[in-house]
């Protein structure tokens, strides 16, 4: 049994020099990324069979493309060639108070133009215990958001589970309404949703509501969570107040990470996979940040890792944020930790001393 992937794989272009402004760089390194083929990667390196479903074109950088997927152990049988280009996106690493940015040039990208029954999906998710899909397909065109929603409905009618990240792109979107409509459409067919209280915002436009300190004491004595500092018990009414609203509209469980920003270079960060009978969460991890592009994409590779692994909901959590903190110090997308170097970050090892 397998894991399947579906959306865009695009070309990845950075200054090379660590954090130059893209209006001054000159040279500029190549890799190739996207949401999907992120948590892909992670999971084919802790050991899982992963296959990738996307399209590109049927030049060199769509054999780069492919290549780079093998590089992980990704099987690529199911890519289909053809079009006119790959998508393409520049990343200016932030620096203290400047923050990061990120230049998309997508449009007519291979995979933005599919076309109707290009991809045989009874064959395609035949045998497979999971397909992961994200809210960046949908944006990108009809037809994909099309496509989309035909392969959570397949993959539902084959009892093939259904995880969705959200990833609202707010630069991808002419109208939140339509994000909204695809997206319920999508959770409809899906077990497993990821996502943050940004995104329930920006598609949902539901908002924790207000408690006063006393009310928030009495439903925190309620739960036996007294121990955790008023932060976190903030942090874990509102995880579990958004896990609610999306499991009463759409029954799935929820996975989400909180972060706290305190500049582009230093974040604090936590993770929750809530059921419909637990909500757990991780202890906070506080990381310098090399490069956080990607990173979230880390976090629901731990969460799936550990739902294959038949984990309780506790060490799912811990493991997750984990990856997600690790996957802040490394250059790249793409998270290279794994299980056992992952696990020691969820076990406590903060300090960074070295090993040898």
């Amino acid at each position: 049994m397998s894991l399947l992937f579906f959306g865009e794989m695009m070309l990845r272009l950075t200054p090379s020099i660590a954090q130059q402004q893209l209006v001054c760089a000159e040279q500029l390194s190549v890799d190739f990324a996207g949401a999907e083929s992120n948590v892909a990667s992670s999971l084919a390196l802790m050991g899982h069979e992963c296959h990738f479903v996307t399209k590109l074109p049927s030049n060199s950088l769509g054999d780069h493309g492919v290549a780079s997927l093998k590089k992980y152990g990704i099987q690529t049988d199911y890519i289909c060639r053809g079009g006119q280009r790959i998508g393409s996106y520049f990343i200016e690493m932030g620096m203290s108070i400047r923050p990061s940015k990120v230049v998309y040039d997508r449009a007519y990208s291979a995979f933005s133009q599919i076309s109707n029954d290009e991809f045989d999906w009874p064959s395609i998710l035949s045998g497979k215990r999971w397909l992961h899909v994200s809210g960046i397909s949908p944006a990108l065109s009809t037809q994909c958001a099309v496509e989309t929603i035909k392969a959570v409905k397949i993959a539902k009618s084959l009892g093939v589970k259904v995880s969705f990240d959200l990833n609202y792109r707010r630069s991808l979107w002419d109208d939140s309404q339509k994000a909204r409509d695809y997206f319920s459409e999508i959770l409809t067919y899906s077990n497993l949703a990821f996502g943050n209280a940004g995104v329930i915002s920006d598609v949902f436009d539901y908002q924790t509501p207000d408690i006063s300190e006393n009310e928030l004491a009495q439903v925190i004595s309620q739960h036996s969570l007294e121990h955790l500092g008023k932060t976190s018990q903030r942090s874990w009414y509102q995880a579990n107040d958004l896990a609610k609203f999306l499991r009463a509209k759409f029954d799935v469980d929820f996975a989400m990470t909180e972060r706290v920003h305190h500049s582009a270079n230093q974040n604090t960060l936590t993770g929750f996979y809530i059921t419909s009978t637990t909500c757990s969460f991780s202890a906070p991890i506080t990381v310098e940040i090399k490069d956080r592009l990607g990173t979230g994409d880390a976090f629901a590779a731990g969460v799936l890792h550990g739902l294959e692994r038949g984990w309780h909901g506790q060490l799912i959590a811990q493991f997750a944020n984990a990856a997600f903190a690790l996957a802040h110090t490394g250059i790249g997308d793409q998270n290279w930790s794994n299980e056992a170097e992952i696990q020691y970050i969820a076990d406590g090892n903060l300090s960074g001393h070295i090993i040898r």
